[in-house]
This record gives structure tokens, sequence and C-alpha cells, in this order.
């Protein structure tokens, strides 16, 4: 069982940002993560300096579907995160933690060579080893945990751990790495709304927020919000939806910029919603099932926040990194997004012209085509509110003039 769990689906920095979550259950102010490149000696620590555990905690930490009750907003889920994620990159992972209560850390290790070896489910106390000495020097002398990651053979290869090719695929990580938990905490690190600001660092350097919606951009334009009422079995939850059309090229404040905004994906991959669980992204790009992703709306973004009493309605996986939107939510959404892809699209359209030297036809930009003026007519209607209206005229035109209907792109 404990093999068949390292491939949950997890990949490194996945796994790094789900012991993270459990660094802000546990009311971490400052987290770090140090890579330590050493060859097969290789080793990663997760620290923070939150609450800590007690002895009886820190085993359940290492025991896969430990019992504990979880309250609303908090980030953990199954019972499973520490264990399933470290072991997704390493054989063995030790916990070293101290609570305010306590005058040393407890230690503990879990080492899948020693399960294979005995066959049975054993947590040691590893000896003051050269991993343990760094723990208690990260933690110096104060409430916290660090969780340490060693024999990483997810991460490095079985064969040449000390050559350069090795070195170079540990220091991509990293960068990928930071990369990831600007985006995925990016509320928490920038302390926006009701999420608690921390500190997260990776070796040496202290991560900015990313923010997907790019809002200190002067020319970022947010549509009205809007909230929906989800059943989750016999309770019901609310969802809230805020939608955004980022800039197009020219509008961005500089070329930088708007590189940076195209994201870990690129901007027609991180086109669509960005749905958030208690402040923390789990998922992002796409449009749910709800639209394709199309070139036309890769300047829309939006995003849709639920807390944890809708996990059941979101079907929220083991790594918190797939949820499914649920079928009632996505009936609701049909009309605020194709709103905002409208809109974007037209955004797009518009500046398409604007880069070119001359317009066709002697026209003016905006009006180049008919698909243009189509833009121009449905923009109209959804930001006077008459989304019904466009509805209507489309389905009128379809019928009556469908080669017009064609050249308007309704």
């Amino acid at each position: 069982m404990t093999e068949s769990l390292r491939d949950i689906g997890y990949d490194f920095s996945s796994a790094v940002a789900d012991l993270i979550d459990n660094s802000i259950s546990a009311g971490a102010g400052k987290v770090r993560v140090d890579m330590e490149f050493d060859g097969e000696s290789s080793r990663v620590f997760i620290c923070d300096n939150g609450a800590g555990m007690t002895v009886n905690g820190v085993i359940e930490s290492l025991r896969f579907g430990s019992r504990r009750e979880y309250e609303l907003g908090d980030l953990g889920r199954y019972g499973l995160g520490l264990k399933t994620a470290s072991l997704s990159q390493g054989r063995s992972v030790t916990v070293v933690s101290r609570s305010s209560r306590m005058k040393d850390p407890q230690i503990h290790r879990l080492d899948l060579d020693v399960i294979a070896e005995y066959d049975d489910w054993i947590v040691v106390v590893p000896p003051a080893d050269t991993s343990v000495i760094r723990a208690r020097e990260l933690l110096a002398g104060d409430p916290g945990t660090v969780v340490i990651w060693e024999k990483l053979d997810r991460i490095l290869p079985a064969r040449q751990a000390t050559g350069g090719w090795a070195k170079r695929r540990f220091d991509g990580l990293r960068e990928k790495l930071k990369t990831h938990l600007s985006m995925v905490f990016h509320r928490f690190i920038s302390g926006e709304g009701s999420a608690r600001e921390i500190e997260i660092w990776v070796d040496d350097e202290r991560l900015t927020a990313w923010d997907p919606f790019q809002r200190h951009e002067v020319e970022t334009k947010e549509l009205g919000p809007e909230a929906f009422e989800v059943m989750a079995g016999d309770l019901a939850g609310k969802v809230h939806l805020r939608r955004f059309i980022l800039p197009s090229r020219n509008a961005f404040s500089s070329a930088e910029a708007f590189d940076e905004a195209s994201g870990p994906l690129k901007w027609n991959r991180q086109q669509g919603l960005y749905i958030y669980r208690a402040n923390r992204l789990v998922q992002w790009g796409g449009w749910g099932g709800t639209r394709a992703v199309d070139e036309h709306t890769k300047l829309a973004r939006a995003s849709i926040d639920f807390d944890t009493d809708l996990d059941s309605a979101f079907n929220i996986n083991v790594a918190k990194m797939r949820v499914a939107l649920p079928p009632q939510l996505k009936q609701m959404l049909g009309r605020p997004i194709s709103e905002l892809c409208i809109l974007a699209n037209n955004a797009y359209r518009v500046d398409a012209p604007r880069r070119r030297n001359h317009a066709v036809g002697g026209m003016s930009p905006e009006v180049s085509n008919g698909a243009e003026i189509g833009l121009a007519i449905k923009a109209a209607l959804v930001r006077t509110g008459n989304f019904d209206a466009l509805a209507a005229i489309s389905d009128l035109l379809k019928e009556e003039s469908p080669e017009l209907a064609r050249s308007l792109g309704f």
C-alpha cells in the first residue's frame, strides 16, 4: 500500500505545496523550503514556525489515514497529505516538531526501505544524523515543524545522481517551485482579503505573489461579481465569481509585464477559471467544461471561490490539484462566463487591427470586417445588461439570415 500511494498524482511542486497547507493550518507566519543538492544524499527541508505537534501528533502525521477533525477553512482534507506528498518524491520522510510545551523536539521517521524489510508499518526514532541536526538548527529552539525528504529517487536518477544532469534537474525544480508557490499561495503571500499573510522562502529568496488577474495594471477591467448557492448533501454553501479582462499587449505597462502575466502555462492555457478553496488556488487554466479554450479569449480570467464545506460538491482530489465543477454550478456559470468571453473577444479583436499600419478598405480599425461589427454589437448588449436580448437576436439572425449571422460572428 505504501508503495502504491506514491503514485497518487503529485509532482514536486504540488507535493511541497501540500506540506505548506499543513504549515498554514498550524498558524505559521513563515515557511522556508531549503533544497540541498548533494548527489544521492540530496535533501529537501520544509520548515515552518507554526504551533508544532505533540508526541502523538507527530506519530499520527506519519500514519496513513490518520484520524482528525477538520474545521471550516482548514486546508487539510483526507489525513494523507504529509505522507503521500513526501513519499511521492523520496523513500524517507522525517518529521521534527516542537510545540511551546516541549523542551526538545519530537523526531520520527518513516522509511519505505524499513517497511519493506520488516513488512510492517514502522515509524522509527532516527539517530542524530546530519539531517536531524540541520532540522534542529532551522527550528532554533522555537516552536515549529521541519519535514525532511531524503532518498529522493523520484527527483534524482538512480544512476549518476551526482552528475551535471542531476544538478541541473534539481536546480530546474527549484525554479518551477518558486513559480508554482507564488501562484498557488498568492493570496497568503500578499495577505489579500481574508487570507492570513505569510512569508514563503525558497532557500534565501522570499517569494512575491503572482496575481493571475494583474489587478495592478491600470487597463485591467473587472466585471460585476456574482454569487451562487450550491448544494452539498443537505448543506448549502456560497460560491463567489469574479471576472477580469486583462489588457492586450499594447495596453500593458511594459512588454516585460505582459510576458510575466502569461503565467506558467502561457497565455492560451492560462485563460479561464481559477478555482480557490479557502483562499488556496487548487486549479487554474481552462474553462472547467463550460467552453473551449480559444486564442480570442486568452485575456479572460475568472476566480471561483468556495470554502471547505463544499468539498464534496467539488469532488476535490487527494493532492488538492483538481476539482470538478458541480453540474448545477456549470449551468449557473453559463451566462456570466459567456459575457466575459464576449467582452474579452472584443478586446482582443479590437486591439489586433490597431497593431496593423492601416485599416482595411479605408474603414477604421475597429470596424474593418463584419465579425468585428458583430463583436461590437455583442459587447454593447452585454455591457448594458441585455444578455437575453443578445441570445434572441442571435437566434433570429441564424434562422432568417444565416449568411449575415455568420458574417457577424453570431
